[in-house]
């Protein structure tokens, strides 16, 4: 079995706006790649770029060829179901059936501020939001309430041209996200943010057993894996180049976590931790992703990698490339990325 190659983006840097995005996605699309991925992120530098995927995927759309044209992911509970419909139909057809979207629960709370009544249920409020975004998408009416209180039934337009959405559930800590996404027979996105491989691999066991359980052919379905990628020649000449921005990546990270924990737990802050605590979990945090939860490193290092991730079940990996490192150097990097691509393709 092959191992698809995308590309995502999940951090952003303002210096240069949208260089980076429009700049790789054309060397996917001319080289092979499987998919580009945009997030969607508020109100914070990390990640700001991307207030909203469909925007950035339909520019994407008029510039590439081949590539699948993807949100990762879209907050799903602070928008109306019709609406997301909507404006990915609209990339569908802009890239004539290439669209495809990752739905999202939440994690801080700060986003909801766009709907603030929502943040308690809003699992179900992503779960029930698949099949209803499959309804819209085949042609089927659903019954809305106007603006006089009257029932009325919309349906989708413009058509899409794909005559089903490829839709994935975005699954991290949450057991249950893991198993919805199987009853619900969507593919997955996933990453290594917050978890081991190990306890990656027993959760994807859980969404293998309710897609059968629930007869959704496991074959039919993407496991998409997101990790941090630089390439190069060496290993050591690898964690040279990445170590400042990865360090300084993670430190902006554990500032967006930490207004989420500020939130719903104020008492267990990160900027409560001590300077040298601080530095310790991030040293720690470097170690562990750059020894074996990404694809920093050269070409040998990192096919090992892959080989670990396809023995779990990984059909797709999504190369999360803008942390930090320097524009030019991540466009250089990509020629061993697809190096690596080719010996995972047949």
């Amino acid at each position: 079995m092959d191992m698809k190659f995308s590309l995502i983006f999940f951090s952003g840097d303002e210096r240069n706006k949208y260089n980076l995005v429009l700049d790789t996605a054309n060397y996917a699309d001319e080289n092979g790649f499987h998919a580009i991925w945009t997030p969607e992120r508020h109100f914070h530098r990390f990640g700001g770029l991307y207030p909203n995927p469909s925007v950035v995927s339909a520019a994407l759309s008029t510039v590439t060829k081949r590539i699948g044209i993807r949100a990762g992911s879209i907050i799903c509970p602070i928008h109306h179901p019709i609406r997301i419909a909507e404006e990915w139909s609209v990339v569908d057809n802009l890239s004539n059936g290439r669209a495809g979207i990752a739905l999202a629960t939440g994690f801080s709370p700060i986003d909801f501020a766009f709907n603030n009544d929502v943040w308690e249920d809003r699992r179900d409020i992503t779960f029930n939001t698949v099949e209803t975004l499959r309804s819209l998408w085949e042609g089927e009416p659903i019954t809305v309430v106007d603006g006089v209180g009257q029932h009325q039934e919309v349906e989708l337009h413009p058509c899409p041209v794909q005559s089903d959405l490829p839709i994935w559930l975005t699954c991290t800590k949450s057991v249950q996200t893991f198993e919805m996404a199987g009853q619900l027979g969507t593919n997955i996105i996933t990453g290594l943010i917050d978890m081991s491989t190990e306890e990656l691999e027993e959760k994807l066991q859980v969404y293998f057993d309710n897609l059968e359980a629930y007869g959704h052919d496991r074959e039919t379905k993407e496991v998409t894996l997101m990790l941090h990628t630089f390439m190069g020649e060496s290993e050591e000449e690898v964690k040279e180049k990445v170590y400042e921005p990865f360090i300084n990546y993670l430190r902006k990270f554990f500032k967006v976590v930490n207004t989420q924990q500020k939130a719903l737990n104020p008492n267990q802050a990160i900027d409560d931790m001590e300077d040298k605590e601080q530095d310790a979990l991030l040293q720690f945090g470097f170690e562990k992703f750059f020894t074996k939860g990404s694809l920093l490193g050269g070409v040998d290092k990192c096919s090992a990698v892959v080989d670990r991730m396809m023995g779990i079940g990984v059909t797709e990996i999504a190369c999360l490339i803008d942390f930090g490192v320097e524009d030019e150097e991540v466009m250089g990097s990509l020629k061993y990325v697809n190096e690596l691509r080719k010996r995972f393709t047949k």
